[in-house]
């Protein structure tokens, strides 16, 4: 981890110069650059007096940001297989619901249906890949 350079980021998000931190936490602007150039090495009090002033606390400032996922792989789907009324649903994106849109692969036999719900927030996509599908949404059929 690059503390010095994580610390010249939050640093610029406060809108701070080298010269403002450094009358805040009694140092020099010269040891301010240092530290953010990884030249010099802060004590822990001095450290903790920096992000005093930079208004963060040691557990926010280590916090790794999870980066996010984007690409999924076909064996991290989860299958539910309800073959035997008809359909196997196949979740394209594990925990998915915590999303705008749920990606689905419905698989539904010939002449079989899949169950009725109330409609929510999230946006519905239908996209049929093989064979007809009739979406009945309220009174209307498409």
């Amino acid at each position: 981890m690059q503390i010095g350079y994580k610390l010249k980021n939050l640093r610029r998000q406060k809108n701070l110069t080298q010269e403002e931190l450094a009358e805040r936490t009694d140092l020099s602007k010269g040891y301010i650059s240092q530290s953010e150039r990884e030249y010099a090495s802060p004590s822990m009090e001095t450290f903790l007096s920096i992000l005093e002033v930079l208004g963060t606390t040691p557990r926010d400032f280590f916090k790794e940001k999870a980066k996010e996922k984007v690409l999924y792989k076909k064996s991290e789907r989860t299958i539910y297989d309800e073959y035997d009324r008809g359909y196997i649903l196949n979740w394209v994106v594990p925990s998915s619901n915590e999303n705008e849109m749920e990606p689905l692969i419905i698989t539904i036999k010939p002449g079989s249906s899949y169950k009725s719900f109330e409609p929510s927030e999230s946006d519905t996509f239908i996209y049929c890949l093989e064979g007809c599908v009739t979406l009945t949404l309220g009174k209307e059929r498409y």
